[in-house]
């Protein structure tokens, strides 16, 4: 069977963000299936293709996934008006090659909402089968960050999210909270499926050689996040959380902030200001270097702004990373994922906001370490039970590839 996959971020191993993607195509080839892969430029993403682009794409096979690659630059620091931009434009360049190339399903995920628009096409013009699937509740989320107040760009983004679901013969939600916004929107439960992110354990369970950023010593308690630096994301909730250890004069608590985002600058700007010491910046690290950056660390930070569409409406890469590397997990939101660290005592769940529960944990966990060892041993199952990655890549490709009797 013939797949076109589009992913407007797709990224490699090699690359320093989320290889859904690439691991969900590599598991398709796996299974006998033809992969083409539609995407764009990604700051921190790694496509692999490094010849000139011709008329505004470059294509190549990398692993076994044929590659399609337009010429469209994105950043997270990039403006509003810039990003919607450069969404619409691979959505636009994404249609020709829908309505062109030979296949037999077409794939699409998101984000941007706008990553359905060509499978849309592909459905209603060429009668392709379509199954669509959705990391973000859009337009909800931007809407209670937020982000996006204008009512009419609300509206329009409500419709096209609409068409989306209602186009595809099957949907997939990463999260139990985003399977319940599809069936709202009046899809058929049996047309969707949960397909949460996994975890590389062939990636985080090998010996690896630790390392640890300048500025951490042997001795300190390295509490780690890695993602990106947003406004989603709340960092400044770990900047209050630092401010109140070094008042306590527990200097010897580190919190790392690998990534980029629009904030970061920010972010640094405010350490340095209040004198944070004890906050560590770090650029982006490939997935090898994530691994060995994880054996040195003590504990994982899954950090969010407090929005409740947050709860049960995401799966992050983080959260998964961190327990593949058996690192204990110290989260600040409610849901699913808080409620998965209670179940197997592999970290601490806080309540949003209150930079002293946050401060506490870290303590605690910085005068406990055997206990921290333990949480992490229980985090590594929880990895094991639930969330191998080749385990849910079955699944996936089997949602996906049965769509054709």
């Amino acid at each position: 069977m013939k797949v076109l996959y589009f992913h407007q971020h797709f990224s490699t191993p090699n690359g320093s963000v989320g290889i859904r993607s690439y691991e969900m195509a590599r598991r398709l080839i796996h299974h006998g299936h033809q992969v083409t892969m539609v995407c764009g430029s990604y700051g921190g993403g790694e496509t692999g293709l490094a010849g000139e682009f011709v008329k505004g794409r470059r294509k190549g096979n990398v692993d076994g996934i044929d590659i399609i690659e337009f010429d469209l630059a994105y950043s997270n620091s990039d403006g509003l008006i810039k990003r919607a931009g450069t969404f619409f434009k691979f959505a636009l360049k994404s249609i020709s090659i829908a309505l062109t190339h030979k296949y037999d399903v077409v794939f699409a995920t998101t984000t941007p909402l706008t990553a359905g628009i060509p499978g849309i096409f592909a459905r209603w013009l060429r009668g392709k089968l379509f199954v669509f699937e959705v990391r973000d509740l859009w337009p909800e989320l931007p809407k209670e960050m937020g982000v996006i107040k204008n009512p009419f760009v609300l509206a329009a983004m409500s419709v096209l999210e609409w068409c989306s679901y209602r186009s595809a013969h099957r949907c997939i939600g990463l999260s139990p909270g985003i399977v319940e916004g599809i069936k709202k929107r009046g899809v058929e439960a049996s047309k969707v499926k949960l397909v949460p992110n996994g975890c590389d354990l062939n990636i985080f369970a090998q010996e690896v050689s630790a390392w640890r950023p300048e500025g951490v010593s042997d001795g300190d308690l390295m509490a780690v996040f890695t993602g990106t630096h947003g406004i989603a994301n709340g960092l400044d909730a770990a900047l209050d959380a630092a401010k109140l250890l070094k008042q306590r004069g527990r200097q010897e608590i580190k919190l790392v902030l690998v990534g980029q985002g629009k904030l970061k600058p920010a972010l640094q700007e405010r350490a340095a200001s209040e004198g944070l010491s004890n906050v560590i910046f770090h650029p982006p690290v490939n997935k090898a270097k994530l691994a060995e950056l994880m054996t040195g660390a003590d504990i994982g930070l899954q950090l969010l702004a407090n929005v409740p569409a947050f709860y049960y409406g995401t799966s992050p890469n983080k959260f998964f990373d961190y327990i593949s590397a058996g690192l204990p997990v110290l989260n600040n939101y409610p849901g699913w994922l808080a409620g998965m660290i209670k179940e197997y005592e592999c970290g601490y769940a806080i309540e949003p906001d209150n930079p002293i529960v946050f401060a506490k944990a870290l303590e605690h966990a910085a005068d406990n370490r055997d206990d921290l060892s333990e949480m992490g041993k229980r985090a590594k199952k929880l990895a094991a039970d639930r969330f191998k990655r080749h385990d849910l890549a079955d699944n996936w490709v089997e949602w996906v590839t049965s769509t054709v009797e």
